[in-house]
């Protein structure tokens, strides 16, 4: 197998040690700043783009009237526990500024992590982007995310395969 150098700064699958890069693309919806996470958030550079990308951008957010930033975990493969602190960083300094970190798309792993620490109950989480989205706006219907259909949901496809 070739050496790729210390794979922890850039993410490496798990399977096969190949590098994954790490990516941060940023969007909007409705007005409402949207940062997409791409990869293995772990310690070393993904932690710090991360860290540098979604401070400037809850600055940003929480100054505007929406006050918001929703982060997209589509692509986010898996989170470490340097990736647990940063987001429980960026929700404390959220709610401070009384401001809102909405989370969608994480896959069964990360919120299998969110639940094992009690996390689950501090941070909102959403199964879509419409839902996340649509929590930045007092007037607008929510669809609740329910975490144990959702995980129950996932192992039963699981099982199927």
């Amino acid at each position: 197998m070739p050496y790729y150098g210390d794979l922890s700064y850039n993410g490496a699958d798990e399977h096969s040690g190949i590098p994954m890069s790490f990516t941060i693309e940023q969007r909007e919806r409705d007005g409402v700043p949207i940062l997409a996470l791409n990869g293995r958030l772990v310690a070393g550079d993904p932690i710090e783009q991360f860290r540098e990308k979604l401070l400037a951008m809850l600055e940003k957010g929480l100054s505007s009237e929406i006050g918001a930033v929703v982060l997209d975990c589509r692509q986010t493969s898996y989170i470490d526990s340097s990736g647990l602190g940063c987001l429980v960083l960026a929700h404390a300094r959220a709610m401070k500024a009384a401001g809102k970190l909405p989370i969608f798309g994480l896959n069964r792993r990360g919120l299998e992590l969110l639940i094992v620490t009690k996390l689950s109950t501090v941070f909102e989480l959403y199964e879509d982007e419409i839902s996340a989205v649509n929590s930045c706006f007092p007037d607008r219907a929510v669809k609740r995310f329910d975490i144990l259909e959702f995980v129950q949901r996932k192992r039963a496809e699981g099982a199927g395969q």
